[in-house]
């Protein structure tokens, strides 16, 4: 049997959270990460204590595939997991991808429901059946450890979800999961479906059921945890809730729901919630996709309080407002206030006490910016720090990088950008005029980096901190031919913000040229 099958049987309120924001939430329109994205998320990942780590889609390109070999070669603890149709060459790519790591798992899938055999696999009822039995039959050359899933369960007749369940069992899945895969049901729909299958299935008992929720309705995390109250074991979930559409199950709601309500969910799992804040801001920096601030456990407002009856309650006792610790989560009090008298060990213990730490190259050019910004802010703030060190470490390996910027900005025009920017190395300026000042910094970098038809989808800009000096936080999508990657840049400069923005965009667009399967990135885009 599987290693994660073997945990539940021994203990039987242990939960298995599998992970998949490096498939399902890579997913999400911008979201894109190249290769060495991937691996720093998994190490993260691998850390944070999840069980599974659903790397990637191995057939869909030779980047993915790339990643997730990658992955499965550094990951120590999870097992890594690669995602195929029911089709033997899906099957083939996971099976090699996935064959360095110390623990591996196939996780194949097909549709169930009538209206998907119908339209999207125009497959009968039987040929499917036939295809669940031989996708998993197949898998299980590769790996003990296989999953089958019945992509969109939720709206599967109960009748030939069970036949396909028990087939793929019988077969040898370890796992079966139960996709909520439209977002469509409730919970009491979840809990009702998996409760049916514990009594249906005569050899349920031989593998572990999983829920794998979306959000269209907003409900996938309370859908997953009544699915675990009626018998489930493992959770499919990502980091911020990332994922088609609206998103997926959250990691971190998930976990601290079940940590703060034990008295009615009383189970375990492996995950360090300590890890959960830097493995929010890590993901947040990568994809460039900024997490709401009343985003539960890990927006920005998630332990802050306005108002003055709260603020009364907590000086006296903080559990009258909050129900879980900061601490919890992973955030922590300041104890070192930075200032631009700071040293560098100074700043290093900071970024420690944060959740970083730097490679002397990459801490050398940070605390200079640091120091730069010490010098034209009046006070730092946690919040500042993190998004200089982000964004230090996200375009830290970039093809193209931001060297430097004068803007001429007014009512009397023209709006011109001066712009030098290192390609591969080689610096390379250009001066432009604009219709106003990010116009013409954005035509500046076109000018000097021309980049085919790619077309800005999106300009966002807020503050990171509070305040008339507060750094600019910027967010920029670019689109090319049905791509799309989202940028983001930090400064106390807006305009410098924007500039860095649409560089970190623009480079994660030329990866996601090279990576690019033409041939089967449509099929495979939509999965559960």
């Amino acid at each position: 049997m599987s290693r994660t099958f073997d945990i539940v049987k021994n203990d039987p309120n242990r939960l298995i959270i599998f992970d998949t924001t490096l498939r399902d939430g890579e997913q999400s329109p911008g979201c894109a990460m190249n290769l060495e994205q991937k691996v720093k998320m998994a190490v993260i990942l691998d850390d944070l204590g999840v069980d599974v780590i659903e790397a990637g889609f191995p057939v869909a390109s030779k980047g993915d595939f790339e990643a997730v070999s990658a992955i499965a070669k550094i990951v120590k603890n999870a097992t890594v997991c690669g995602l195929s149709r029911a089709i033997k060459g899906d099957i083939e790519a996971s099976g090699e991808a996935i064959k360095p790591a110390v623990h591996k798992r196939i996780h194949t899938f097909i549709s169930t429901s009538p209206l998907h055999m119908k339209y999207k696999l125009q497959m009968s009822a039987e040929d499917v059946l036939e295809a669940v039995k031989e996708s998993v039959t197949f898998a299980r050359k590769f790996t003990d450890d296989v999953e089958w899933s019945a992509e969109d369960a939720s709206r599967t007749e109960d009748d030939f979800l069970c036949q396909c369940v028990e087939a793929a069992i019988t077969a040898g899945a370890t796992t079966v999961n139960i996709p909520d895969t439209v977002g469509y049901a409730m919970p009491d729909e979840m809990a009702a479906k998996i409760a049916m299958l514990v009594a249906r299935v005569p050899n349920i008992d031989q593998a572990v059921i999983s829920m794998h929720c979306h959000n269209d309705l907003g409900v996938a995390v309370a859908n997953s945890l009544a699915g675990v109250a009626a018998g489930a074991r493992q959770i499919e979930c990502t980091i911020n809730g990332i994922g088609e559409r609206a998103g997926n199950a959250a990691l971190e709601e998930v976990i601290m729901a079940l940590r703060t309500r034990q008295d009615i969910m009383p189970y375990t799992h492996g995950i360090d919630t300590t890890q959960i804040t830097k493995a929010s801001r890590t993901l947040s920096a990568i994809t460039g996709f900024s997490v709401q601030p009343n985003k539960a456990i890990v927006g920005a407002n998630a332990f802050a309080h306005a108002s003055g009856i709260h603020q009364d309650g907590m000086l006296k006792n903080a559990n009258t407002y909050e129900i879980m610790t900061p601490e919890s989560v992973g955030l922590t009090e300041s104890k070192l206030v930075m200032s631009k008298h700071s040293g560098r060990h100074a700043f290093r213990e900071k970024l420690k006490e944060l959740g970083y730490e730097l490679g002397d190259n990459a801490l050398n050019d940070a605390f200079a910016r640091f120091k730069n910004l010490a010098d034209r802010k009046k006070e730092i703030f946690e919040d500042d720090l993190i998004a200089l060190v982000e964004d230090e470490i996200t375009s830290e390996n970039d093809n193209i990088q931001f060297v430097s910027l004068q803007v001429v900005a007014g009512t009397s025009g023209p709006q011109t950008a001066d712009l030098c920017l290192s390609i591969d190395g080689a610096e390379k300026c250009a001066k432009v005029e604009g219709n106003g000042s990010v116009d013409a910094i954005f035509k500046a970098i076109r000018e000097i980096s021309p980049h085919l038809d790619a077309t800005l989808q999106l300009y966002q800009v807020h503050a990171v901190t509070g305040g008339t000096d507060a750094q600019a936080e910027v967010t920029v999508r670019l689109e090319e031919h049905g791509k799309i990657v989202n940028g983001s840049g930090a400064d106390v400069d807006t305009l410098v913000a924007s500039a860095r923005a649409y560089v970190h965009a623009l480079n994660k667009l030329i990866d996601k040229r090279e990576t690019f399967n033409p041939q089967t990135e449509d099929t495979v885009s939509a999965a559960l």
